[in-house]
């Protein structure tokens, strides 16, 4: 767990801008992209000197079930319940690009789906390839909350489900230190959920949400911060027009 709190700090203290993207046809199939951009302008403030001094280039994309291919020999190692939970990111594919030259510094998950249903957390998908690489327990089982998605034709849900209480208070914690260390520098550090449906919206849950003008975009908008401390802020139940 320690593991992954840190990665969450890091993930904070970097910057970064996420947007998650999905976009549902008239049969329930579609697409699912998450996307996370670490903004520069406001990292270089927390960078400093260092800005300048970087040199990473990293720019690779993989297909999580090619992950589970090479690293077959751990995978078989696995219990059957071990081996289900990897297997329901098999479509998963993961795009990194880091150019220190151009700054660009972003993540891309991306799936395709023939209902929402089987869209797993993708949020996961990074830690669970990193276990298989470095044959680790499955620590992203140890998640403070999980995301899960359904839609029925005429409803769409995403719901955000708090499964470690006493780990979310000390995420609360650690994330309340982190804003009050770095109050006096203006970052930007947004979440925002971009659905797009098939028909017209007639109604959403979230007050805080925006329907676009044909009524086809839900958008969602809140700082990173407050999504990590309070996930289930991003609790969503539209519901479309009938025909």
């Amino acid at each position: 767990m320690k593991r992954y709190l840190s990665l969450l700090l890091l993930f904070l203290a970097t910057s970064c801008q996420v947007l998650e993207t999905i976009d549902i046809h008239a049969d329930g199939s579609g697409t699912i992209e998450i996307s996370k951009l670490r903004d520069e302008q406001s990292y270089i403030q927390l960078a400093g000197e260092n800005y300048s001094k970087e040199k990473e280039f990293v720019d690779t994309t993989y297909v999580f079930n090619g992950f589970i291919e090479r690293y077959k020999e751990t995978f078989l190692k696995l219990t059957s319940a071990e081996k289900a939970v990897f297997q329901k990111y098999n479509a998963v594919k993961v795009h990194i690009e880091k150019n220190a030259y151009e700054k660009v510094y972003r993540t891309t998950l991306s799936q395709k789906f023939a209902t929402l249903t089987e869209v797993p957390d993708l949020y996961k998908t990074e830690e669970y390839t990193g276990d298989l690489q470095h044959n680790y327990a499955l620590s992203a089982e140890e998640h403070y909350y999980v995301i899960q998605y359904a839609f029925d034709g005429n409803q769409f849900q995403r719901t955000v489900t708090i499964t470690n209480e006493t780990e979310l208070k000390k995420q609360q914690s650690e994330v309340e230190n982190y804003k009050n260390r770095f109050s006096k520098i203006n970052l930007r550090q947004s979440y925002i959920l971009n659905y797009h449906f098939p028909k017209a919206i007639q109604s959403v849950s979230n007050p805080k949400a925006v329907i676009s003008a044909d009524k086809k975009t839900v958008v969602l908008e809140c700082l990173l911060s407050d999504f990590l401390q309070h996930p289930e802020i991003t609790n969503l139940n539209v519901i479309l027009q009938q025909e």
